[in-house]
């Protein structure tokens, strides 16, 4: 950008505590003609100023110096024209203070080093700020948002017939979108449509309906926006969002298809239960699992499998190869219920029945309460705490069942006509192909190791998403769960979908920034082949041609930077976020001659947590060293060694780098960005020890958006640390 305009605010404590002269000096000195400042410039008037002078001094880009980048985005938004944001507030007035040896707060005019006093180290800080604003925006380029040259398909498919399935196909066409269903059975409907009856999916939640999968059925058949594919597999899935090129084999016959977004709603296989001997299943005849139980209720006939007597008494065990590590070690959510809802019909058939529920732990999820107290209240049913020891089979076809640590504080003994073990559920991807992505990263959605099969997301922030641009879970493919709670899941899910096909009409990333339309570029004449940006992806947005090139999919894209951090050539640029725009940033900040005790460090600082964490701790004016210049970066992933070189060899004393948390309870919104900078690490060693550095001049944490206590002592930490050193043997070269 040539034609660059400086705006400073005077605003919220910024000219109490800074001198705007002072500012306006150094900006001017950058080569800046169009320097002002005002109050308030977020007010209508500060906005009518600016947009003034952008047309009195045909502007190109913006430097406004008020407040944090995270505020008053939608103010500072002049169309065509580049903004920057340099965050004076927040990142120095509001949290940066002298502080004494016992933590107290002093003066301004404390000295803190050989002649110089904070007040002077507070405003090297902020001209800093504006020396990097300018010349980030020297280097900037205006996003231009990616237009294919192929047609956008605006067709939504969804995988799976079920309830979530149907839910999703029947919601998205009311949105007025064409739909493709799969469903791999001859009918439609899933295990919900071979069901007797559930639980109500709206208050008061006590009593038992038909299932709403039948009206679903209909409702989406009579549809003349969905089309239905039954006895049909997808058999293969290639390209991104808006431009997926999807197979379709229905009895031999292969069909190919675009698409524009994907719903995977394949639903669950229940828990295998050979693997449940222990607990007589396979054999002792009338032991049967809560499916076999169902589908023979759904017939009228509740039977014993060995002799076709009536069932007069039956005994549930809960949580049957569940919450265990030698089996399923989490929760399907829908046991309990489903128990109870059995013993129900139980009661329902034979009033003079009995059914016994043996649990460890029961959960009926959320209102679903109001079901449990009503089987509670019938005398037929008798629900205890206890943990099975052994199921024997007993005198003419009973089945004896031993119950131990129960509430009684006793062993008991119960003979009933039939065991029905509430197995859980496991997705149907965990043992199937279901997607068949043609992607270089493989042909299913990527799972967490702790998530057993369930395709990961971000839990916290981003539940539908996979780790697959344009295709959202839905139902008991995404974690287990109730009826009412998979249509809830699937309402979700084609949102999204439709999300996405509105960002990728408009040209913008799909997710996470949505408002970001740069994407990478790759200058291929000199790439190496080295597969690290194919290879970190963590969303699969790069395939590879025959001679190992990167062939990226931008609409599969999210804008991480992970590749652009990964890559050794420095080839993988944004037009807003560029290797030379971060050195240009880090060579424009003054750095004070060696031997005065004037420690500069720069912190990489991502903007998903970290950063937000900054702004919160300066609300609370809680304080971090006067000595470091935070960097805003997209992600830890998307920092490259580079940046380390430029940043060292400057003369910087010290570099900390601030993402998101990563590993079992990960909430990195970028998957692996945190992760994959501390395996960079390495690289970064290397490069201290080609400068003869010391290790720890580099140090990267991870912290919650929450955890402000921890970032001002891990900042106060790190400079304490890195001075026992003393400065950085570059510094003034």
């Amino acid at each position: 950008m040539d034609k660059i305009g400086v705006f400073i605010c005077k605003s919220c404590d910024i000219a109490n505590r800074l001198s705007i002269d002072e500012l306006e000096a150094v900006a001017r000195e950058q080569g800046v003609t169009s320097v002002y400042s005002s109050d308030f410039l977020c007010s209508k008037e500060g906005k009518e100023f600016i947009n003034s002078k952008i047309q009195e001094d045909g502007l190109d880009a913006v430097s406004i110096a008020a407040c944090s980048f995270r505020v008053n985005y939608d103010v500072f938004n002049f169309g065509k024209t580049a903004v920057d944001r340099v965050n004076l507030r927040e990142g120095v007035v509001w949290s940066r203070f002298p502080l004494g040896e016992n933590g107290e707060r002093l003066e301004d005019t404390a000295e803190i080093a050989s002649g110089v006093t904070f007040k002077d180290e507070l405003m090297a800080l902020a001209k800093d700020y504006i020396r990097m604003s300018v010349a980030k925006l020297r280097s900037y380029k205006l996003p231009e948002p990616f237009k294919p040259e192929e047609e956008l398909s605006q067709t939504i498919l969804v995988i799976g017939g079920g309830v979530a399935g149907l839910t999703a196909a029947i919601e998205s066409a009311k949105a007025g979108y064409e739909v493709v269903l799969v469903e791999k059975e001859k009918v439609l409907g899933g295990f919900a449509a071979q069901m007797k009856a559930h639980c109500e999916t709206k208050a008061p939640y006590r009593n038992l309906v038909e299932p709403v999968v039948k009206g679903l059925i209909q409702e989406a058949e009579s549809n003349d926006k969905i089309k239905i594919y039954k006895g049909a597999v997808v058999s293969n899935i290639s390209g991104g969002p808006g431009l997926y090129n999807v197979k379709i084999n229905q009895g031999g016959k292969e069909e190919e298809l675009k698409i524009g977004a994907i719903v995977l709603a394949a639903g669950f296989k229940p828990y295998d239960p050979t693997k449940l001997e222990h607990l007589g299943y396979g054999v002792i005849p009338n032991v049967i699992t809560n499916v076999e139980f169902e589908k023979m209720a759904a017939h009228g006939k509740l039977a014993r499998p060995s002799d076709g007597a009536p069932i007069k008494s039956a005994l549930f065990i809960l949580c049957a190869g569940q919450r265990d590590e030698n089996h399923l070690p989490y929760c399907s959510s829908y046991c309990c219920l489903s128990s109870l809802k059995q013993a129900s019909y139980l009661r329902d058939a034979d009033p003079e029945a009995k059914a016994y529920i043996i649990y460890e732990y029961i959960r009926t999820m959320g209102i679903y309460e109001n079901f449990y107290k009503t089987l509670q209240d019938d005398p037929g049913v008798f629900l205890t705490k206890g943990q099975v020891s052994s199921v024997k089979e007993g005198e003419n076809g009973k089945v004896r069942v031993t119950v131990e640590n129960t509430l009684f504080g006793e062993s008991i003994e119960i003979e009933v006509d039939a065991v029905i073990l509430a197995v859980g559920m496991v997705p149907v991807t965990a043992e199937e192909a279901v997607l068949n992505l043609e992607y270089r990263q493989g042909p299913a959605l990527p799972e967490l190791e702790l998530f057993y099969g369930y395709a990961d997301s971000n839990y916290i922030c981003f539940p539908y998403e996979t780790r697959r641009t344009g295709i959202y879970a839905a139902g008991a493919v995404h974690q287990p769960m109730t009826i009412d709670q998979a249509i809830e899941d699937a309402r979700g899910a084609a949102l999204k979908a439709i999300q996405c096909l509105k960002a990728i009409e408009v040209g913008h990333a799909v997710h996470p920034r949505t408002w970001d339309y740069a994407y990478p570029e790759w200058d291929l004449k000199m790439c190496t082949q080295c597969k690290r940006c194919t290879e970190e992806c963590p969303f699969g947005a790069l395939n590879e041609d025959e001679k190992a090139f990167p062939i990226p999919f931008i609409t599969r894209c999210r804008r991480c930077g992970t590749c652009f951090g990964a890559c050794p050539q420095r080839i993988i640029n944004f037009k807003d976020y560029s290797i030379d725009m971060i050195g240009s940033m880090i060579k424009a900040t003054e750095m004070p001659e060696q031997g005065y005790e004037q420690y500069r460090f720069v912190a990489f600082v991502c903007e998903n947590d970290a950063y937000p964490a900054l702004d919160m701790l300066a609300y609370k004016r809680m304080s971090i060293p006067v000595s470091i210049r935070v960097i805003p970066v997209r992600c830890l992933g998307a920092v490259n060694v580079s940046f380390v070189k430029d940043a060292m060899s400057k003369g910087y004393d010290g570099i900390l780098l601030l993402g998101c948390k990563y590993g079992e309870n990960y909430q990195c919104h970028f998957i692996k960005g945190s992760e994959l900078a501390n395996r960079r690490m390495e690289n970064v060693q290397e490069t201290l020890q080609q400068l003869a550095l010391e290790m720890e001049r580099v140090t990267i944490d991870t912290v919650a958006i929450d955890e402000l206590e921890k970032i001002t002592h891990k900042c106060q930490e790190f400079a304490e640390i890195i001075k026992s050193y003393g400065e950085n043997p570059f510094k003034g070269w």
